[in-house]
């Protein structure tokens, strides 16, 4: 099986729909231009039919960017595909992403209708977005909680249908990665024709497990994953984009590749932060500002000796400049004296501990002990002065 998996960025689409996080149109095409530089194979530009500004924007990306998809979401409706392909028709590899509900809890409550209507409209879809572009994706929308065997139906319908990729989206984040993997393997076992298209993932965060869901979910055959930068998205957010590409970086012996430049990282989140006006929480993992920091004395003492006793990645990877050893009062003499030294000051054995007693009372009463805070510490005690 192929080992190449193919990053579907949804952040100007799913990402925009988190409240407050709104694009304009050259807001659109400014990130869309950054995301086709990171390396992003598919770029989900927008939803056309949902307003004309947004038709605009997709129109706007469709026309400028020439190495990335652009994909065009729509409903399994003929009015949402038309629009959709109105807007990419420019788009030097446009792409329709259409589709429609499949778990009994949307056929029954949201759609109100019956199973057979839904395999009748899988295949409508996807025949009549076929009639406007080469490549057609389908989503079985909280195809997480739709049962196997029904799914695998649909799943069938669409491939049928002339369907280039399949998207089996965990919707509402419920499942789990090995229930979510199992999914994708009995497709794999169970639709005729499926190893003609793309098996695409679509997890949300809603229990946490979007990124591990998606990792298992190409460990059982998927080659596309739809994620956004940072995370972001409806409700608890999407698959992060860095997490998994980093995931199958780091875990050589997995064998996947990817064509994300991952040195633009640290760069895009946080343009897409800053543009989007949703901040990046400090944990997050890859591109959060403590991702790379240090305040533990033992893992300062640690850093200090050999970067790899606790980063498992180098920054310089994703686009950080260096890791930050930060002082505290669970900081070490191992990182004062590191601190000190790059500061020029370089106080012998007896110095570094008489440093380290004063440096404790300036700890306890600030949060974070500043370079400014050093320099006037010393400055207090010129006899350890050395440099």
């Amino acid at each position: 099986m192929d080992n190449r998996v193919y990053i579907f960025d949804t952040t100007l689409r799913d990402g925009e729909q988190v409240p407050g996080c709104g694009l304009t149109k050259d807001q659109k095409l400014k990130l869309a231009v950054a995301l086709e530089d990171l390396g992003v194979d598919i770029i989900e530009a927008g939803f056309p039919i949902s307003s004309p500004g947004d038709f605009n924007a997709v129109k706007a990306v469709a026309e400028t960017i020439k190495e990335s998809s652009v994909c065009a979401l729509s409903r399994a409706v003929d009015k949402d595909i038309e629009v959709a392909a109105e807007a990419i028709k420019n788009a030097a590899r446009p792409r329709i992403h259409t589709g429609i509900g499949t778990s009994d809890q949307h056929v029954f409550t949201k759609l109100r209708t019956t199973r057979e209507v839904i395999l009748e409209r899988t295949h409508r879809c996807v025949s009549y977005a076929r009639n406007f572009v080469d490549d057609v994706e389908f989503y079985a929308e909280d195809a997480g909680r739709t049962d196997n065997a029904f799914l695998a139906q649909v799943i069938q319908e669409a491939v049928s249908a002339g369907a280039t990729v399949v998207n089996i989206p965990d919707t509402t984040g419920y499942c789990l990665p090995e229930e979510y993997g199992q999914k994708i393997k009995y497709l794999v076992d169970n639709v005729e024709g499926i190893e003609n298209v793309i098996i695409s993932t679509h997890c949300h965060n809603d229990l946490g497990l979007s990124t591990a869901n998606s990792i298992a979910a190409i460990q059982n055959g998927a080659r596309q994953v739809e994620c956004t930068i940072n995370g972001i998205g409806e409700r608890a957010g999407n698959t992060s984009l860095e997490e998994v590409v980093m995931i199958l970086k780091k875990h050589r012996w997995l064998d996947y590749e990817t064509r994300i430049r991952t040195s633009e990282l640290f760069p895009i989140s946080r343009l897409i932060s800053e543009t989007m006006n949703m901040p990046v929480q400090p944990n997050k993992a890859i591109v959060g500002s403590n991702a790379f920091s240090h305040s533990s004395g033992i893992h300062q003492d640690g850093v200090i000796k050999n970067r790899d006793n606790y980063e498992i990645i180098d920054p310089a990877e994703v686009g950080v400049n260096k890791s930050s050893i930060i002082l505290t009062a669970r900081s070490g003499r191992a990182a004062l004296n590191f601190r000190l030294s790059q500061l020029g000051f370089r106080p012998d054995k007896e110095g570094l501990e008489e440093a380290y007693q004063a440096f404790l009372e300036i700890a306890d009463s600030v949060t974070v002990v500043e370079d400014k805070h050093l320099k006037q510490m010393m400055e207090d005690m010129p006899h350890l002065i050395k440099a």
